[in-house]
């Protein structure tokens, strides 16, 4: 690792700050839940980029450990998008079970 500027982690503990305030203030918002659900993925995104440039020093690192680091992510995206249509297309158990007693 070669030697670089210090970053200003007071400047990056206030960014989180402010996002984790932006998350808190969206939960209390009246749009839909699933704006919400987008809005606070973003703002997770942000703050774990935040942290693994500055804390975990990956900005200052070469671009095939970043690439390293993102492989996860990327790989566990695919995993929901994939998995997602298997979660819509079965009933759900309860609901069978109260349609039965009730009809």
């Amino acid at each position: 690792m070669a030697a670089h500027s210090r970053p200003n982690y007071m400047a990056i503990f206030y960014w989180l700050a402010i996002l984790t305030a932006g998350e808190i203030a969206v939960t209390f918002l009246p749009i839909a839940k699933l704006l919400i659900g987008i809005l606070l993925v973003g703002f997770a995104l942000t703050k774990a980029s935040l942290v693994a440039l500055y804390f975990m020093h990956l900005r200052f690192e070469k671009p095939t450990l970043t690439l390293v680091a993102l492989t996860p992510l990327v790989l566990c995206t695919l995993l929901v998008f994939l998995l997602l249509p298997d979660h819509g297309g079965t009933e759900h158990r309860t609901t069978r079970e109260v349609a039965t007693t009730h009809g």
